[in-house]
């Protein structure tokens, strides 16, 4: 039949594969090809014919599809050819329930430039003068005032109006100015018909002779889009959307379906080779897939898909958030979008494949499938199937999953920054590497396993952000956290602390820097027993007066001046409540450019070390030499705000030393 219909979906598939393995290339090439057509003009009106007005529905239908429902014009092809794989799915299902032997199971598709014409006939089940009249006559009976009703709310309802009633054939007439179908019942005892019209509001039925089995459909295209009469932009069409229809596919009498849809397989079925093949096809690459991830369900959702990371490392262009999906979407077999951007989030963009879901119907507007809450719900599942499957991979080779997480990295953390649900935000979370203060270098850990080695009462996942392992160790952040014996994460890449920052918490337990965990401390008033023999610092009242003499010296640039005991072979150190997030900041909005307004935003506070010898040392020249003092303490200051990360200026310092 030429509607698709919504019952017909929840049949079983019967789908016969083709025996050959997936190949990117013709099984024949054309001078070896024999033309194997049906097409002919062997069919003839006998008698007169019966004249019929469309449906009130069915007419503003004509007009709305012509209009507007299609994005594409070259998709009248796709529509056909799927709804000759319908009649033939139809007729393979009741000649199979008969035990009946199949007969030749083909799609045809014939272009005629000269004529302005093309032809498009399956050998599929056919219809009945009665089928004729109320396939092509009306809409879904049932519900064409509810079809009409979902077209003015589109945007509500726009993943269910093809598929649910079945308007692809009257797609045809986006391109023609007239259109005629040839169609014979496979039930006995039927003759065949000719039904015919040109769109305007009515159409003719009459019997004919010469019918094959099936349905014939010859489109008279208008004058502006006669480039569907020519052979190369029928192929290109017929390529891009129907390439794994599972009938054999005839185009002016040559084979052009030999792709075989490798996601509707077994994956036992399936050879490391083929799949390397089908990733090169549709990812148009010559690397290999490192993972590759064949899944299959039918809950929530019917889903058949083939995923692919590549080989390659991505490249700059390849992280632009510009570049958007590679995955392809198709709705058994036949293709709605290449690139569908909504299947899945945008960090998982780095992916290849192709997802198919019978649940989707043949949606034909991006608009539409953009709101649509069913593709929502798919993107749901899709991404996290594939968080479970990274997971799965780092467990089953964490060599090799620090590689991929060396290249690919930057997508998951993007992942974290972008998604609103913390529940979601955590799952992603999972996937985070970084190595540990308790681990040997080299050696990554998961936030799981950081939590899962945490002492009994402690709820704070320690992190530090730093250039590399040993500026981390040698931090006078790291050294002020030793006296807490706690394990802490070392962040070397530029957009981990913002993604940690973002994250918040982990398993219920707080991500929190050294840094900020050094201010909260103070604020808790909580102490520090100093183990150092008294005469090996300042006395209180020398520490009293240096703070004052500091405080006044910095000025504006810092909030205050403090004595911490925390610290052992460094001078001084700068806090900041929320050290991470004013250092992002101050990165991405340029506004403090002097460090006197640096300290106006941030209000840190300058924290030093009354043991070490450049304070002292520093105590003693405030009076007997103020100015080298003053150099001096601008110097401790300088480092310790590159310590901190919140310096990106040396010039000043440079010309100091000089």
């Amino acid at each position: 039949t030429l509607f698709r219909s919504p019952a017909w979906r929840s049949l079983p598939s019967l789908g016969i594969h083709s025996r050959c393995w997936y190949s990117t290339q013709a099984a024949e090439s054309k001078d070896e090809e024999p033309l194997h057509t049906l097409i002919n003009d062997s069919e003839s009106v006998q008698g007169s014919s019966s004249k019929h007005e469309f449906q009130a529905e069915t007419q503003k239908l004509l007009d709305i599809v012509a209009r507007s429902l299609y994005s594409e014009k070259e998709v009248f092809i796709r529509e056909l050819i799927s709804n000759g794989s319908d009649a033939l799915e139809k007729l393979r299902h009741k000649l199979m329930l008969e035990g009946k032997v199949f007969p030749a199971m083909e799609i045809h598709l014939q272009t005629d430039s000269e004529k302005g014409t093309i032809t498009i006939q399956d050998t599929g089940i056919g219809m009945t003068k009665e089928e004729l009249v109320s396939n092509l006559g009306t809409i879904a009976r049932s519900g064409s005032k509810a079809f009409l009703e979902s077209l003015q709310n589109q945007a509500d309802n726009g993943g269910n109006i093809i598929g649910q009633f079945g308007v692809g054939f009257y797609s045809a007439f986006m391109v023609a100015s007239k259109v005629e179908v040839f169609s014979q019942s496979a039930e006995d005892g039927n003759p065949g018909y000719k039904w015919s019209s040109d769109g305007s509001g009515l159409f003719e039925v009459a019997e004919a002779v010469g019918v094959r089995t099936g349905t014939k459909i010859i489109i008279h295209l208008k004058d502006d889009c006669k480039e569907f009469a020519t052979e190369e932009r029928v192929k290109d069409v017929v390529t891009k959307y129907s390439n794994f229809i599972s009938f054999p596919l005839y185009l002016n009498g040559r084979r052009i379906n030999t792709l075989q849809a490798l996601w509707m397989m077994e994956s036992k079925d399936i050879g490391e080779w083929q799949h390397e093949e089908f990733y090169r096809y549709i990812a148009q690459a010559y690397d290999k897939p490192r993972y590759t991830l064949h899944y299959k369900t039918d809950a929530p959702l019917n889903i058949r898909s083939i995923f692919y990371v590549p080989e390659m490392k991505p490249s700059m262009f390849d992280v632009s958030r510009e570049l958007g999906s590679s995955v392809a979407l198709y709705s058994r077999k036949v293709l709605i979008q290449t690139k569908a951007s909504d299947i899945l989030p945008k960090w998982l963009r780095f992916l290849r494949g192709v997802v198919d879901s019978e649940d989707i119907p043949l949606n034909l507007s991006r608009e539409l499938l953009q709101e649509s809450t069913l593709i929502r719900k798919l993107r749901d599942v899709l991404q996290k199937r594939l968080i479970k499957f990274f997971l799965d991979q780092s467990k089953k080779d964490p060599e090799k999953y620090a590689k991929f997480f060396e290249d690919f990295g930057l997508f998951i953390r993007e992942g974290i920054v972008t998604t609103t649900e913390q529940e979601v935000k955590e799952d992603i979370g999972k996937l985070l590497r970084f190595e540990s203060s308790t681990l040997p270098p080299g050696q990554l850990t998961s936030l799981t396993d950081y939590a899962s080695r945490m002492q009994a009462g402690t709820r704070n996942i320690y992190y530090l952000c730093s250039p590399n392992r040993y500026l981390a160790e040698h931090s006078p952040y790291f050294e002020a956290m030793k006296q807490k014996n706690m394990e802490v994460l070392f962040c070397y890449e530029q957009f981990d602390e913002l993604t940690l920052l973002h994250l918040r918490e982990f398993d219920k337990k707080k991500l929190i820097s050294v840094e900020t965990d050094i201010v909260v401390d103070h604020y808790k008033e909580e102490k520090f027993e100093d183990g150092q023999p008294g005469t090996d610092r300042l006395s209180d009242k020398e520490s009293e007066d240096l703070l004052a003499w500091m405080r006044n010296g910095l000025g504006t640039r810092i909030a205050n001046v403090k004595v911490t005991p925390r610290l052992d072979t460094h001078p001084a150190m700068i806090t900041v409540l929320e050290m991470g997030a004013a250092r992002h900041f101050l990165r991405t909005q340029q506004l403090a450019k002097t460090s006197e307004e640096r300290a106006q935003i941030m209000q840190p506070t300058l924290e030093i070390n009354t043991r070490h010898p450049l304070i002292k040392k520093l105590e003693q020249l405030k009076n007997s030499e103020p100015e080298l003092a003053q150099l001096l303490l601008d110097q401790i200051y300088e480092n310790a705000m590159i310590a901190a990360g919140l310096n990106d200026d040396p010039h000043p310092m440079v010309s100091r030393l000089n």
